[in-house]
């Protein structure tokens, strides 16, 4: 009789020592009561400087075998799940901010399709039909005319939504992009998408209902220029796998 599959989800943080343990916490519960799959929970720590580290090893004494950390002295949500998503020996991988903006009932929804083997790559959508989406209407405009640019660059692309904070890959998927994504910090997510799409991959789509976390870490101006750059280079060059 076969194991059953194993399920790594990455928890990308970067001076969250107010709400690692709570929602860390939650999400616990909720794969305990609702995760059919072994799984395990990944803090990837990128070089924060508060009490963030000290609180992920807490969390991984208190919940032994549930929860582990990593620590990373150099920023980057790209770079944390690189490091995290090739290091994992996982059949699927994903990861979610911490702040847990998307509603956790979508998690299955999003990973039972590479589980059957049916997609590699899932993503949470906050643009597709059926989603429910809680933002600042500045945010809601700069993400759809981002995504928007994306069509018009790439118009052979599928996927509605490049950005959300919620995607699950297989290890055989991590295996032929991860590492050969360039991005480490926020535009990992898009790049990942249009290499996944240039290779063949088809990507499964999963409305969620969302709520913008006030707090975000993201800034918008900074950020839009180098996804800006990062869209240029990748509809410029080949990729090399």
């Amino acid at each position: 009789m076969s194991a059953t599959p194993s399920l790594d989800v990455v928890i990308p943080v970067y001076n969250e020592e107010r709400d690692l343990a709570p929602n860390i916490t939650k999400l616990r519960d909720f794969l305990v009561q609702s995760c059919p799959y072994r799984w395990r929970i990944v803090i990837a720590n990128n070089a924060s400087t508060d009490r963030t580290l000290e609180i992920a090893k807490a969390l991984a004494e208190q919940y032994p075998g549930e929860v582990t950390y990593i620590h990373l002295e150099e920023k980057g949500r790209g770079r944390a799940l690189k490091r995290a998503w090739l290091a994992s020996t996982a059949d699927v991988v994903c990861y979610m901010d911490v702040d847990l903006s998307t509603n956790l009932r979508h998690l299955m929804p999003l990973v039972e399709p590479i589980f059957a083997g049916q997609y590699h790559i899932a993503i949470g959508s906050r643009l597709m039909p059926g989603a429910r989406v809680t933002r600042q209407l500045k945010r809601e405009v700069i993400s759809r005319a981002y995504n928007l640019i994306i069509k018009l660059m790439f118009p052979r692309r599928r996927f509605s939504d490049a950005q959300c904070g919620f995607k699950a890959l297989s290890r055989q998927a991590v295996q032929d992009l991860v590492p050969y994504i360039q991005d480490n910090h926020w535009f990992f997510d898009s790049e990942l998408l249009l290499r996944a799409e240039q290779c063949g991959y088809k990507i499964w789509e999963v409305p969620v209902e969302w709520i913008e976390d006030l707090d975000s870490r993201v800034k918008i101006i900074p950020t839009a220029i180098e996804d800006l750059k990062g869209l240029w280079r990748v509809r410029t060059t080949k990729f090399k796998a």
